[in-house]
């Protein structure tokens, strides 16, 4: 049985998961609307700045998840969401293509991290 502290933990995994997914798509906007490839421009942008809030956000989920849980299972399994993601937000809301060996790979990673996780 899991108990709620665990639950808790596992929470938080998602939680970062999540807000690095949310973090890329921003710094990837960050990078379509910016008129020029400057540093000052990256800087000024409000979807980077975005970005950094929620990366910020994210290092404290992930932190609060590793109280108690093992970092050899709980990163793994946040970067299977993340990736996942970050995938499937790049097709839907920029277009990008996501092709059927795309879609292997991925699987081939997850379903790598999953078993590597038990």
């Amino acid at each position: 049985m899991i108990n709620s502290a665990n639950w808790i933990s596992w929470s938080f995994v998602l939680i970062a998961s999540i807000n690095t997914a949310i973090g890329n798509i921003l710094l990837k906007k960050s990078r379509l609307e910016a008129p020029d490839s400057s540093l000052l421009t990256l800087l000024s942008s409000p979807w980077f700045l975005a970005a950094i809030l929620v990366y910020g956000i994210n290092i404290i989920a992930f932190a609060k998840a590793l109280e108690r849980l093992p970092i050899s299972i709980a990163y793994p399994i946040f970067a299977s969401i993340g990736f996942t993601l970050v995938v499937l937000a790049g097709t839907l809301i920029f277009g990008e293509r996501f092709s059927l060996s795309q879609m292997f790979g991925l699987s081939f990673i997850v379903a790598g991290i999953m078993i590597m996780s038990r």
